[in-house]
This record gives C-alpha cells, structure tokens and sequence, in this order.
C-alpha cells in the first residue's frame, strides 16, 4: 500500500495547490506536519500570479491499494 502526504495551501486570490509527498514518516503527528507547512508559509515558495500561497489549508495522508492482473495478451 503506497501513502501519500498531501498538503494544501491557500493564497489571497483563493487559489489553492497541493504538495503531494510520496512515502511520508510513519506516525507524523499534527505538530510535525503543522511546523513543516508553516515553514512553506513563512519562506513564501511558492506563488501563483503574484499570489503566495501563505494560508495551510489541510493535510492529509493519503493511501492506495492498487491489485494488478496479469492478462493472457
């Protein structure tokens, strides 16, 4: 099963984007995730349209399950 860390981000034009972290820590805790996105905010990374993303909307940790078949081709 693959995991994926999601973070979303806000600007003043309500824009939003999302970070997607492939294999994240196992146990991250709110106060991890809550310092690394606030660290994104504070460094102003990224923009769009002049825009920086500077608002931590959500995060969330994303898992899938993918089953594959082997076909007779």
């Amino acid at each position: 099963m693959t995991q994926v860390l999601q973070l979303t981000f806000a600007n003043a034009l309500n824009n939003t984007m999302t970070l997607n972290i492939a294999d994240p820590k196992a146990n991250l805790s709110e106060t991890e995730i809550n310092a690394a996105m606030q660290i994104i905010v504070d460094q102003g990374i990224f923009a769009k349209d002049g825009a920086v993303f500077n608002i931590k909307k959500s995060a969330r940790v994303v898992e899938r399950h993918v089953t594959s078949f082997d076909l007779d081709i």
